[in-house]
């Protein structure tokens, strides 16, 4: 099972890396960022938006503070600026969130209800957000090999490059 340390690096390294990434699709055009690259989510920017997406669902389900939309490929924002603004504001929540997280909240049950399948599901808490996490390293590394193919070097991503990871962190 994770702990309290493991959700707050893993909430470091998502916001780490999500500054990071935008610096570098700063570099491209909104023409760029938005053509289609026949990626899951088509482009660099619906690539962005999904990332926003899935860590404002997961997050609203465990704050109990649900994030509503009509679809999980649905275009949050079409502006990058807003959308790179709305990405830090959601960075933020999840760090906050992963600092008060409790031990005994991550051994209970948590039921929710899928946006794929509209199933509800009970599973145990710590594997939903072990879940949130390695949601972000996927699409991350889908974002990583689409800058890549667009001449644009993404920069280390590994988790021991997290600056001021050390024995003592967080």
């Amino acid at each position: 099972m994770i702990d309290r340390v493991y959700c707050q690096t893993m909430a470091q390294y998502n916001q780490w890396m999500n500054q990071n990434l935008y610096a570098v699709c700063a570099k491209l055009s909104d023409e760029e960022r938005k053509r289609d690259r026949g990626a899951f989510f088509k482009s660099i920017h619906g690539t962005l938006n999904h990332l926003l997406y899935g860590d404002r669902v997961w997050l609203g389900r465990f704050i109990e503070q649900p994030f509503v939309v009509t679809a999980i490929g649905q275009e949050l924002y079409s502006d990058f600026d807003e959308l790179r603004q709305e990405r830090e504001i959601t960075d933020d929540a999840i760090l906050s969130w992963a600092i008060e997280i409790q031990a005994s909240w991550l051994e209970q049950p948590f039921e929710y209800t899928s946006n794929v399948d509209q199933q509800s599901r009970v599973l145990p808490t710590w594997v939903l957000v072990t879940h949130l996490f390695n949601h972000q390293t996927h699409h991350r590394g889908q974002l990583t090999t689409l800058l890549s193919q667009t001449g644009f070097d993404p920069g280390i991503t590994d988790l021991p490059w997290l600056p001021y990871l050390s024995t003592h962190t967080p």
